[in-house]
């Protein structure tokens, strides 16, 4: 059976659509006589098509990005041409290009991962509401990674009928030289006080800038790993707080596991519905870590639970955050109850073997009922 995922954009540009993306198309290709293929837009250039770890990627030819979408006529025309090829079509959203070509995928065929609403763009989202609705309508299925996608989410509630909720999933991969390394990071941020962490673009939606503000009377180092166009706000937030020797930028780093050994609390206080789920917080799981993250209404708070493997506060908020911090430094058997949860809840929610089972279980299904 061949299954073409079709999403805005491919490996090596990675963000969280794309990450799963790309772990759909590597863990399943091959498997369960899957063929899986992958239809994108280049960031910008001509058309492209090359194999990626075993994965054929088809790129259409893009004169760059506006308003958070390819701009990309070819991406109409190669679909066009692949279309006839493929039994089945698993369509990324938000994308909406990929609306505009979905009443040409036969309903029987399409199936929808509807990771968010349009948010940022928002007279965008009300130009191709009638589209992205259509396509919801004809689908056969529509996957989605948490309940509050489709309870938040105005267009896809009208058909949570037809939504099966299959969260995300993350292979954890700690080697012995990890846990060496990560003593060497404590030493290097400073041992005698609790190290926090946090890890993503640095983007508008991440919240770093309340994160900053909330350490300004806390004992605690914080290092941000990460890079994007509000770097250079965060550091001058950083040099104005006075707090250029306890909290510190750097770039992204080959092998984060360390990092996550190292730290003692993971925070992620995003603030805007642009953050569907988190990724990283899985990674923070599996490293058996507690997670201070916000409430959203997306799948993002679903992933750590408030009062079970961490803390859920209120976004935006620099005050709350900062007692929710305060809260788990002061409490060190809370941290560890919390830090034993969340590893807990990593290996029996979101290991990537579930996740690919799951998704590998609703393909074979779709083509089935197809038949």
């Amino acid at each position: 059976m061949k299954l073409l995922q079709i999403n805005k954009l491919y490996y090596p540009i990675i963000g969280g659509i794309e990450t799963v993306v790309k772990d759909i198309a590597e863990g399943l290709n091959g498997k369960d006589d899957l063929n899986v293929d992958v239809l994108a837009c280049q960031k910008k250039g001509a058309r492209k098509t090359e194999t990626i770890s075993g994965v054929k990627v088809f790129k259409a030819a893009s004169l760059g990005k506006a308003l958070g979408m390819p701009l990309s006529i070819d991406f109409f025309r190669l679909f066009k041409k692949l279309v006839p090829d493929y039994d089945l079509f698993l369509v990324h959203y938000p994308f909406p290009l990929a609306a505009l070509i979905a009443p040409f995928i036969p309903k029987e065929k399409l199936i929808i991962y509807y990771h968010s609403d349009i948010v940022r763009q928002k007279l965008l989202g009300l130009l191709f509401r009638p589209f992205i609705g259509t396509s919801l309508k004809r689908a056969q299925k529509i996957l989605v990674s948490g309940q509050n996608i489709i309870s938040s989410s105005p267009l896809l509630k009208k058909y949570a009928a037809k939504c099966t909720v299959i969260p995300f999933g993350f292979k954890a991969n700690f080697q012995d030289a990890d846990y060496q390394t990560a003593e060497k990071i404590k030493q290097q941020y400073g041992a005698d006080r609790p190290l926090l962490l946090a890890i993503g673009r640095l983007v508008y939606y991440k919240g770093y800038q309340y994160a900053i503000e909330a350490l300004k009377n806390i004992e605690a180092r914080f290092l941000i790993i990460g890079q994007g166009p509000e770097e250079q706000k965060l550091r001058a937030q950083i040099k104005d707080t006075k707090q250029i020797d306890k909290i510190f930028i750097i770039p992204p780093q080959a092998r984060l596991e360390p990092y996550l050994l190292a730290c003692d609390i993971f925070l992620f206080p995003s603030t805007a519905r642009s953050e569907a789920f988190g990724l990283v917080q899985l990674e923070a799981l599996a490293a058996g870590k507690p997670i201070i993250n916000t409430h959203l209404n997306t799948a993002a708070e679903e992933v750590s639970l408030d009062g079970v493997s961490g803390l859920t506060v209120e976004p935006k908020n620099a005050e709350t955050l900062a007692s929710a911090i305060t809260k788990l430094l002061d409490n060190e058997a809370l941290r560890q109850q919390y830090g034993e949860n969340a590893r807990r809840r990593y290996q029996k929610l979101f290991q990537q073997e579930t996740f690919l089972k799951k998704i590998s279980q609703i393909i074979i299904s779709s083509n089935s009922t197809k038949i």
